[in-house]
């Protein structure tokens, strides 16, 4: 952290800059990884996602986390038309990507993403692997393209888990390519890396299962490797989440002292930082531990990290509380940032929010026209500028 800068010294305590690593933030407000199913078929970031992320940025957020984008061409996509950092060609799509942000001030992160038994639509296979042959609940998402009950996934032998942790450390290397400021290991929302440190989805015997130091070994051995591929000045966090996209009422059954094992082995694993999600629910919902400490004030405290919250975070009071009482050190925005591509500049000028609407996610997830998504950004720039 800047200390020269500190909360108290700016009119909402996530205008304040901050040193995330060794980046420097313009400020504590991040744009939250949201799925947008927007890349071409084979996973080529397009013209118009370098539009709607550089719109973020021009909107003033300080740091930009992208949608999961899969680590492999085995098992990891999740979603048809889901950007990868597999290729050269997928490189070379987020190379304008990244630039568009950068020329506009931010920062940006990749999020590294296998979907395991989630994957509900893939270029390369028509099954799915995951920790243990065991469906998951709930029925796949049609913002998404899917339907019906989820399928079975195979259980992952050793050599399949050898395969996915190699994919992840071979997509962080090409996220760098890229021009990425870092990457984020997606470990939250009921996705493979979750699915192990979950207990009804995991039951294996092996290292890998049973108790919850071998339930999170998978999220530390990929940190590990991830961490030795890029150097120790890149980057790298973890986003971690007890709620998932298919169950939003799972808690993690140990509790805090579940919690403070978790936090910990990524922390001694290599994590820059750690992003805390509340999937599908609000962070007042999610934070609170038994005892009534929050999750991530144990994760600050435990990991000795700076520590992303999520969860309704453009609820000004909110994010404000989150970060003067010491909750976390950033806030992630999703919805609240697509309804206000230009939030942080609302915050500053005291302008107020736009309410998200759900019609903006129907049909399918994918995104705007650009030409759209350029014209309601310069509009809302007008507003904000007419009002300060």
């Amino acid at each position: 952290m800047n200390r020269s800068h500190t909360p108290d010294s700016y009119a909402h305590p996530a205008l304040a800059p901050f040193h995330l690593g060794g980046l420097q933030l313009a400020n504590r407000l991040a744009v939250a990884p949201m799925t947008r199913v927007s890349a071409t078929p084979n996973g080529i970031p397009t013209p118009e996602m370098a539009d709607y992320y550089a719109g973020f940025a021009h909107g003033g957020f300080g740091l930009v986390i992208t949608e999961g984008t899969y680590t492999d061409t085995v098992f990891s996509q999740g979603y048809l038309n889901q950007p990868g950092l597999v290729s050269e060609a997928h490189v070379e799509g987020w190379r304008a990507v990244t630039g568009a942000v950068h020329a506009a001030g931010a920062r940006m992160v990749a999020q590294l993403m296998h979907a395991g038994a989630l994957t509900q639509g893939s270029h390369y296979r028509s099954n799915t692997a995951g920790p243990s042959a065991i469906r998951p609940r709930g029925v796949q998402m049609p913002e998404y393209g899917g339907r019906g009950p989820w399928p079975v996934p195979k259980e992952m032998t050793q050599e399949d888990i050898a395969e996915a942790v190699a994919g992840f450390v071979a997509a962080a290397k090409n996220a760098q390519a890229a021009g990425f400021d870092g990457v984020e290991i997606h470990g939250a929302n009921g996705y493979l890396l979750d699915q192990f440190l979950t207990d009804y989805t995991n039951r294996r015997t092996d290292g890998y299962g049973g108790s919850v130091a071998g339930r999170v070994r998978l999220t530390a051995e990929v940190t590990t490797a991830v961490r030795a591929a890029v150097g120790p000045d890149f980057c790298v966090g973890v986003r971690l989440s007890q709620t998932k996209v298919n169950d939003f009422e799972y808690r993690w059954p140990g509790g805090a002292e579940e919690a403070k094992l978790i936090f910990a082995r990524l922390a001694e694993a290599g994590a820059t930082y750690l992003h805390v999600a509340s999937e599908g629910r609000d962070w007042v919902e999610t934070a609170r531990l038994d005892g009534g400490q929050t999750i991530t004030a144990l994760a600050r405290e435990v990991s000795g990290l700076p520590v992303i919250a999520n969860g309704n975070m453009h609820h000004t009071g909110q994010g404000a509380r989150v970060i003067a009482e010491g909750h976390a050190d950033l806030l992630s925005i999703a919805r609240g940032a697509l309804a206000n591509p230009d939030l942080p500049k609302r915050l500053a000028a005291g302008t107020d929010l736009e309410a998200f609407d759900h019609a903006m996610l129907h049909p399918m997830v994918h995104l705007r026209n650009a030409r759209q998504w350029a014209e309601s950004r310069r509009t809302a720039e007008s507003t904000v500028a007419a009002s300060a």
